[in-house]
């Protein structure tokens, strides 16, 4: 019998080799990628597609509006005659403020709400509502007092007094979040202040 020369004899080898390679393997199913061409994965749910879009959208939920508790259902003017709506004060505790520019207790009161009242001015409002005087006498109180950082209400008709069943001054009126009456009456100045940082926390 005639033998192979040895090239094609090595020849022969490698093919069966490179064959049983082929074939080896643990039996699952691979995939088929054209010559010359790299496998592309599979991106993973939530990831950016070629377009930009994520290949699972998940839609975000838009904020809901804090619903307007009647006792926040006012509007008023301040004293530099700018408009006021209560309603914007919705979701937050509120401190309604009400005093009158004669007022001893209010004036000892105006520097303490004077201080502490802007470090609160985005998650406990205080609001001071001004009666029972003449809008001169009010301006010069807030002036005096240097209130400027507080929003006041221009109250010489005693709606808002009326309307919160204010007979006193001076009087503070806190509601919770929920618009809720939590306290009407006196405050001193320690008493404010303890207030006014619970209620930033709450």
């Amino acid at each position: 019998m005639r033998r192979l020369p040895r090239t094609v004899l090595a020849a022969v080898t490698a093919v069966a080799l490179l064959g049983t390679a082929a074939c080896g393997g643990d039996g699952g199913a691979s995939a088929t990628v054209a010559p010359g061409a790299a496998a592309s994965p599979t991106p993973a749910a939530g990831t950016p597609s070629a377009t930009g879009s994520p290949s699972v959208a998940s839609p975000s939920a838009a904020p809901r509006p804090a619903t307007v508790p009647d006792t926040l259902k006012f509007t008023a003017k301040t004293l530099d005659g700018a408009a006021f709506n209560a309603a914007d004060l919705a979701g937050k505790p509120v401190v309604l403020w009400f005093w009158a520019p004669w007022c001893a207790t209010c004036a000892s009161q105006a520097w303490t709400v004077a201080e502490v009242a802007p470090q609160y001015r985005d998650t406990v409002p205080v609001v001071g509502v001004a009666g029972l005087g003449q809008q001169r006498a009010m301006k010069d109180f807030v002036t005096e007092f240097e209130l400027a950082g507080v929003p006041q209400l221009d109250d010489r008709a005693g709606a808002l007094w009326r309307r919160f069943e204010v007979v006193e001054q001076s009087t503070f009126v806190i509601l919770d979040r929920t618009g809720k009456i939590t306290h009407q009456g006196f405050l001193d100045g320690e008493d404010l202040t303890r207030r006014l940082a619970a209620l930033a926390k709450a």
